[in-house]
């Protein structure tokens, strides 16, 4: 079953404008976090998803994943988070071949304060995006779910 151009143009359209608040939503918060915590977007991400796991870690491969970055990039940022003090790296104990990675009381701490920065920020991209129509629909619609 084929999808009508139409379709197809209105589909492309509205990925464009999903992108388009992404990218909106991202600066703003990227501007904010580095101006008052020295944070940028995905160290952020990082900080807050570890900071959410029951145990506190996370093996290198499941942080991959979680910020959506190939293996060698988060093997970067998660370098970059350690020599700041912010993350730890330890061995599993069962399988040697495997590396957790773990916030440390400053990544906490740090993550604690930016956190309130990162809401507001994106409280304000939003309510300047809901201003343009064609983005609208897509704050309303972010507005609605709930995880």
């Amino acid at each position: 079953m084929s999808t009508a151009p139409q379709a197809r143009t209105a589909l492309a359209q509205n990925w464009c404008a999903l992108s388009a608040l992404h990218e909106r939503i991202e600066a703003r918060i990227e501007r904010r976090l580095q101006a008052e915590h020295g944070l940028s977007v995905r160290e952020f991400s990082l900080l807050n998803v570890l900071s959410r796991q029951k145990d506190g870690h996370l093996q290198m491969r499941e942080v991959a994943e979680a910020v959506v970055l190939s293996q060698s990039a988060t093997t970067r940022l998660v370098t970059r988070l350690e020599d700041r003090g912010l993350l730890e790296r330890t061995i599993c104990a069962d399988d040697r071949r495997g590396i957790y990675t773990d916030v440390t009381a400053s990544g906490a701490s740090l993550l604690a304060s930016a956190r309130p920065t990162n809401d507001a920020a994106l409280r304000e991209a939003l309510d300047e995006a809901s201003a343009d129509p064609e983005l609208k629909p897509l704050v309303e619609a972010l507005e609605r779910v709930s995880v």
